[in-house]
């Protein structure tokens, strides 16, 4: 039947009508109609500790959440946030004023660009970015601003000087994502800094996704933005149980940031799902005081998930930019005489039986991401390793 419609105006608001179906969509629809194995969406493919589901499935036994849990979370997550981030960074808040829980960190960004940003204010973002933050400054009536990470000695690193130039009286906020996805790139307590010293100087915003803050390898470190001087009243930081705990689909996340400003993300939250995930929140709050022993093994397994995957890229045929954080990381097809990612992603399934996705997404300037690609490490180790022999096999 044919839809009929009174006007000519397009269906979506013009504000998403860059945004279709996204990439990792198309890609899973790829892995289950060829059987590739897929390390293109970032999901783990086991559970997190039985112990944390189980306290999922006390909770729901005992009718904890099982109705409209609190507005801005249950006061035991609230206060198991508040510990954690006390315990791990000296970071104090008060559980009932300065905590809100989110349906995952996606609506924590949604809600945060909502809240905070009018009609053409500007948005730097580092670029290459999660693909939600685009959509969430064009749903705010916003304007992205990307600053682009560019390989430099083996990582994708920031210009400081290229994120200063691109303030402008317009800039309303910075969007900071460390450990960042898809780079796996970790700021440095050096950028960090300066990018404080920016803020406060410029008077900005910032709105920090820090999701990944379990998973840094090697030398790393991560440092919340809010530590430093000056940033504690203007830096929404945002949390997540999905990555750390390998619950993806319970949907918890949170944020942290002063009364002021997590009364206004509240706001515009209340509107989006208004509360959600009652009884994971019981478990995520259990979770979050699992012993370090737990945090500490759940990283050396992903380092060592990390290091299978990009020495078989690398014996495939890949320049690999080896992660410091996250569970992705990125590659260049050049050296297998390929240029465009999307290309080689789209043709990967049949020729390889892997799927991954191609970096171009996340970038505004398209050019700039066309020869990456991007893997995901969350996976089994038998199929990190399967996933490896199809790729050497036939690259």
């Amino acid at each position: 039947m044919t839809c009929m419609t009174s006007t000519a105006r397009p269906f979506l608001n013009r504000r998403l009508a860059e945004f279709g179906t996204t990439i990792f969509a198309e890609m899973s629809a790829l892995a289950l109609s060829t059987g590739a194995i897929n390390l293109g969406q970032g999901f783990p493919d086991t559970d997190g500790p039985e112990e944390v589901r189980e306290a999922a499935v006390r909770a729901l036994r005992d009718g904890l959440g099982n109705q409209y849990p609190p507005g801005p979370g249950v006061p035991e997550l609230r206060t198991a946030i508040t510990a954690h981030q006390q315990r791990r960074y000296g970071l104090s808040y008060d559980p009932d004023r300065e905590v809100l829980v989110t349906a995952g960190a996606t609506e924590a960004i949604a809600a945060s660009l909502l809240a905070l940003l009018e009609p053409g204010d500007e948005v730097i973002a580092l670029e290459p970015y999660y693909d939600s933050y685009a959509a969430c400054i064009a749903m705010a009536g916003g304007r992205r601003v990307p600053v682009t990470l560019r390989p430099h000695d083996g990582s994708f690193r920031l210009d400081l000087d290229e994120l200063r130039d691109a303030v402008t009286e317009r800039t309303r906020l910075l969007l900071i994502n460390t450990p960042h996805n898809p780079t796996g790139t970790v700021l440095t307590r050096e950028e960090l800094a300066a990018i404080a010293e920016l803020a406060v100087e410029r008077d900005l915003l910032v709105v920090t996704d820090e999701v990944y803050e379990h998973l840094v390898f090697d030398e790393a470190e991560h440092v919340p933005l809010a530590t430093f001087p000056g940033m504690r009243e203007r830096t929404v930081t945002i949390g997540s149980a999905g990555k750390t705990f390998s619950f993806t689909g319970w949907k918890v996340g949170w944020v942290t940031a002063a009364p002021e400003l997590v009364t206004a993300v509240r706001s515009a939250k209340q509107y989006l799902t208004y509360v959600a995930s009652g009884p994971f929140q019981y478990a995520v709050a259990e979770a979050l005081a699992l012993p370090e022993s737990y945090f500490t093994a759940f990283r050396d397994d992903m380092l060592v998930k990390r290091n299978l995957l990009t020495a078989g890229l690398e014996e495939a045929g890949f320049r690999v930019f080896r992660p410091s954080g996250t569970y992705f990381v990125t590659t260049d097809i050049r050296p297998l005489g390929e240029t465009d990612g999307f290309a080689f992603c789209r043709g990967l399934p049949e020729r390889a039986g892997v799927v991954a996705i191609p970096n171009a997404v996340f970038y505004d300037h398209r050019e700039e991401g066309a020869p990456f690609v991007r893997f995901a490490f969350c996976k089994r180790t038998g199929v990190l390793e399967e996933a490896v022999k199809r790729l050497r096999a036939a690259l």
